[in-house]
């Protein structure tokens, strides 16, 4: 920004020698390229057909639209269905066995013992409940990971939009600086004339305002980025003409760090995660130790006796009871590695609690400090700068201060805005980092919105030579 305010000063010296060159009607001038393209204003996007976006509006669209949240969906609706099936009995058996055959007569079926079966395993009480607990605390798991997800992507969408709306300011701010690099060349074509110019100063204007385009193909750059990830997250072709409307709105006061916790203990889908998977740790151990609990086996049939039985016609019924005690050895090792798992899940759950923690108390420092920043470009710079501009413009009216005194004076007080549109977007930036951290959007009570440019540094300049 120093550059680019000493470039506009010193076009003074340089549009000036171009004027007062050897043969004015064959005269070139070796910067038209450059200052050509400063003659309008920038524009700042390619026509659109859709109207700008709002932030509400953006983040509607990426909750609808995002591939990464889709695929989250898809996950949860794969868990529901598992659900339906964790709990279900096994398969019945249909079984068929003939015996008594004579091998002398191996035709002779008349003389064979017919027999018709079917089976049914039953697992023993409570081992069913216990895994379509498991399977659904696998749901709730899936179900913390896409509320993450939604969280983390519309923490990005916030975090873009006011990329891009700090973007589209910066770019209204480039074009006030345009507009002074064209009145300043006006006025030093005419101070030339009465040779108030020094020569040296013209080599110093290429670089400035070299340095100015220089200026606006980083800022066309840094939207087209933003542009291109905004697009992304919204489902969107990157290179989808995309603009954005909105004010800057820092909330007056940050709620506390402990208020913070209390919520993300609540509403951080990570810790409903871990939690989840605690009690998936649970139902398995309590599952571990069902298996000292026998399962059945049923089973119910009809016998074809052969021909000259006293009953032809009878039926069999059958029931098999496992054995648990006799293999202690296998269930003792498997209730022993489900509790050391449970106590892992526990310390896992305790850590990540710890980790949420950590990050809320660093979003928040991050937070507080682009609240001050803000706060002083609020309350203090910008009135400062604003008072300056003023004070400046009644001096050179009275001819009691200098013409580029008067362009310092301007290119100050649009320095500070810049700053003040950077230092309210990183705040809105940091907030949305301090909103993914907890899990929940802060309430925003008594907002602070500003998102136009001051009329102040705006002021027409009218060069008069004496």
């Amino acid at each position: 920004m120093k550059a680019l305010r000493v470039g506009i000063c010193l076009v003074i010296t340089f549009t000036g020698v171009l004027g007062f060159a050897s043969e004015p009607a064959t005269d070139v001038d070796p910067l038209s390229g450059i200052t050509a393209l400063l003659t309008q204003d920038h524009q700042h996007s390619p026509p659109s057909t859709s109207p700008p976006l709002s932030l509400t509006e953006l983040e509607a669209a990426a909750l609808a639209n995002n591939p990464e949240i889709r695929v989250a969906m898809r996950r949860v609706a794969t868990a529901e269905i598992r659900v339906r099936s964790a709990g279900s009995l096994s398969d019945p058996e249909f079984m068929y066995r003939g015996w008594g055959t004579p091998l002398a007569k191996p035709w002779d079926l008349n003389q064979t013992q017919h027999m018709f079966m079917f089976n049914q395993s039953l697992a023993g009480p409570g081992k069913r409940a216990l895994r379509t607990q498991l399977a659904s605390e696998g749901v709730e798991q899936v179900k913390a990971e896409l509320e993450a997800k939604k969280r983390d992507v519309t923490a990005e969408v916030r975090e873009t939009f006011y990329d891009l709306l700090r973007n589209q300011d910066e770019l209204l701010l480039h074009d006030e600086q345009a507009a002074l690099a064209r009145q300043s060349s006006e006025s030093a074509r005419i101070k030339y004339v009465v040779g108030r110019v020094p020569q040296q100063d013209v080599l110093k204007a290429q670089i400035a305002l070299t340095k100015l385009v220089e200026h606006l193909v980083m800022l066309e750059q840094d939207g087209g980025l933003a542009r291109s990830r905004l697009n992304t997250l919204l489902g969107r072709d990157p290179g989808s003409p995309l603009e954005v409307q909105g004010q800057y709105s820092p909330p007056q006061k940050l709620p506390a760090l402990l208020d913070l916790e209390k919520d993300a203990l609540g509403n951080r889908p990570e810790l409903a995660m871990s939690s989840s998977g605690v009690r998936q740790g649970e139902a398995r151990t309590k599952l571990a130790e069902k298996a000292y609990t026998p399962d059945y086996n049923l089973s119910a049939g009809y016998m074809l006796m052969p021909d000259g039985a006293r009953y032809r016609n009878t039926y069999m019924a059958e029931v098999a009871v496992t054995l648990p005690w006799l293999n202690r050895g296998r269930h003792d090792g498997e209730i022993a590695e489900a509790q050391s798992d449970l106590s892992a899940d526990r310390a896992e759950y305790e850590n990540q609690r710890a980790l949420v923690f950590e990050e809320i108390q660093e979003a928040l420092i991050r937070a507080r400090s682009a609240k001050r920043l803000v706060d002083l470009y609020s309350q203090t710079l910008r009135p400062q700068a604003q008072a300056t501009l003023k004070s400046t413009v009644a001096a050179y009216q009275a001819d009691r201060t200098d013409f580029l005194n008067l362009l310092d004076s301007q290119n100050t007080t649009l320095e500070v805005e810049l700053d003040y549109y950077r230092a309210a977007s990183e705040l809105e930036s940091r907030i949305a980092d301090l909103e993914r951290a907890v899990g929940a959007p802060l309430t925003r009570e008594g907002q602070e919105s500003n998102s136009t440019v001051p009329q102040a540094s705006l002021l027409q300049i009218t060069p008069e030579v004496r």
